[in-house]
């Protein structure tokens, strides 16, 4: 299984830095967005709050505690963060797990999951999947695939062997979970080259979401550390 991935734009780059911020090169577009839910609680759809003003280069917090959020402002030396890069360099396709349905097939690498939670609407992405035969049961599975911020989830539709992924162009979004209450990871979309602090790329991927409150496992990635028990 080949994995669907869009080919980078341009200079935009992300350099994980050395106990301290994500430092974003190439002019990429910032915004903020919150996942909005429906009358059932539940994920539904992405809102944009705010946009932020255009800079050719800025630092993003990851230790999670700047005063100045989303940027950094130094806090991580006083603090003596450790940022220590734990994710493995294992591809997306050697991970992922599989669903198989009628029309539709569903990947998974729930080490990436972010806990944005458009997978549980109506029966749930896998129920979805395995009923893909039936148009609308076919429409919301593709809808929560593509809504899937980390990109844990990735819809494959049978017929033609492609991925099918949203359109979007290089950008970052800081999420917000205001259901739960809680700042949400770094959504990093559109392809962005995502460089360790020892120079080598990670994977290159459509979406994927880095950790910014300073806790997780899987660093640089989000691992839902972040989610309330």
């Amino acid at each position: 299984m080949a994995m669907g991935k869009k080919e980078q734009k341009g200079s935009a780059k992300i350099k994980v830095s050395s106990n301290g911020p994500y430092l974003v090169s190439g002019n990429v577009p910032l915004a903020k967005m919150s996942i909005g839910i429906n009358d059932k609680g539940e994920s539904y759809e992405w809102r944009l709050e705010h946009q932020y003003r255009s800079q050719e280069t800025y630092a993003l917090c990851r230790c999670g505690l700047s005063k100045k959020k989303p940027f950094c402002d130094g806090e991580h030396i006083k603090t003596k963060f450790d940022g220590t890069e734990t994710a493995d360099r294992i591809p997306y396709a050697k991970e992922a797990k599989e669903t198989d349905g009628p029309t539709l097939k569903l990947s998974e690498a729930m080490v990436f999951c972010a806990s944005a939670r458009f997978c549980h609407r109506d029966e749930g992405i896998w129920k979805l999947t395995a009923k893909s035969g039936d148009a609308h049961a076919r429409k919301i599975a593709i809808e929560e695939g593509e809504n899937c911020p980390s990109g844990t989830l990735v819809i494959w539709d049978k017929k033609t062997g492609k991925a099918m992924e949203p359109n979007i162009e290089p950008s970052i979004v800081l999420v917000e979970d205001p259901q739960k209450g809680v700042d949400g990871p770094i959504w990093v979309r559109g392809g962005i080259t995502i460089e360790g602090n020892d120079g080598k790329p990670y994977e290159v991927r459509n979406r994927m979401t880095l950790c910014r409150c300073g806790k997780s496992a899987n660093k640089p990635f989000c691992d839902s550390s972040h989610y309330p028990e």
